[in-house]
């Protein structure tokens, strides 16, 4: 199976007022992107530390009822934030409001001042990997249980990593693999990922889709990425102008490919 080019943009809720957001909401629909996505933080992650942000699942809610056809989800979810069986109330009604169209990423979290400024625990790199891993088999219980059930089954974003662990969550429960890293990482550790999906008994070479976020055209960087096996690609934006030129290129150069 030959999985579609797709196109995402991530709208960073920062620095921004609702209604600026709202707009590049809809500009990125009209334009043809196949995906949506936010992040999961609390504070900005560039420009002014304490400048305008806004939550995550709230804001998908919204994007649900504004849009009709693109998929929406978070780039990524932080697992510590919330407990895992209302991460998966949240998703199955977001799913029902978008009439089937949410992406559940998610990732174990890494943004201390989030952690700080709203009293989670910390903890390690390990501690919070550990707990991604318990978390993910029981969201899928929840999602499970729920009445009336998800729509569809709820596709699974992980975004990280680590050789070790992160990529063994990836191989036993993920449908997306978002990758951190330049194309020599990517893919190197995809091949990595292949070996623990056979650990597990997963065809993850063909059951996990491989999503990079992309920052250059595509002129400039898709053909390796192809290559590699990429078929997400992920233009992430910030506040408060929300520039979706480089959005048009990818979206332009998805349109050449068929």
């Amino acid at each position: 199976m030959t999985r579609p080019i797709r196109i995402g943009v991530q709208i960073q809720p920062q620095h921004a007022d609702y209604a600026q957001i709202r707009d590049a909401v809809r500009r990125a629909e009209d334009l043809g992107v196949d995906v949506l996505f936010n992040w999961d933080h609390f504070f900005p992650l560039t420009g002014d530390p304490d400048g305008k942000h806004f939550e995550c699942w709230t804001m998908l809610g919204a994007w649900a009822e504004q849009t009709s056809r693109v998929q929406i989800g978070a780039l990524v979810t932080c697992n510590s934030y919330r407990n895992p069986e209302l991460l998966a109330d949240m998703a199955r009604t977001v799913d029902h409001i978008s009439g089937g169209r949410l992406i559940l990423g998610i990732g174990a979290g890494w943004f201390e001042k989030d952690y700080d400024q709203f009293g989670y625990e910390f903890g390690t790199p390990g501690t919070r990997i550990a707990e991604l891993a318990s978390a993910l088999p029981r969201i899928k219980a929840r999602l499970a249980a729920g009445n009336p059930a998800p729509t569809r089954d709820i596709p699974v974003l992980v975004g990280g990593g680590g050789e070790r662990k992160t990529l063994r969550v990836v191989a036993e429960h993920a449908d997306v693999w978002h990758s951190f890293g330049d194309l020599d990482t990517l893919t190197r550790k995809s091949a990595i990922l292949d070996e623990h999906g056979a650990a597990v008994g997963r065809d993850t070479a063909a059951l996990v889709e491989r999503s990079v976020g992309v920052s250059a055209p595509p002129a400039d960087v898709a053909a390796p990425l192809v290559d590699a096996g990429v078929t997400l690609f992920t233009v992430g934006v910030s506040g408060p102008d929300y520039d979706l030129s480089l959005v048009e290129q990818w979206v332009a150069w998805r349109d050449a490919q068929g």
